[in-house]
């Protein structure tokens, strides 16, 4: 019995997803740092890790707003320590 075209590129899309390599908020802000130092490209710093480079540009946005927000003093107060430990503990899961 042969699968349609529709099913075999929805359960491609489901297998990817699942096994998407998630990457945890030290991952991400090295990976971020590293193509801000500029010693290689863009490019050849997603194909070494792997990494879409649209979610690269997107992770380097994030990182660069929330620091703008923060030496703007957007932010009100620090995070807890249980703030900071739970999501820790998120991350890792």
């Amino acid at each position: 019995m042969m699968t349609s075209k529709r099913s075999v590129e929805h359960t491609v899309r489901d297998i990817r997803r699942r096994t998407r390599k998630k990457y945890s908020a030290e991952e991400k802000i090295r990976i971020v740092l590293e193509g801000l130092r500029g010693e290689e490209s863009i490019a050849e710093l997603c194909r070494k890790e792997g990494l879409n480079p649209n979610v690269y540009y997107r992770w380097s946005k994030d990182f660069l707003e929330a620091g703008k927000k923060r030496l703007s003093g957007d932010i009100v107060r620090e995070a807890t320590s249980d703030e900071v430990k739970n999501c820790v503990l998120k991350h890792l899961r």
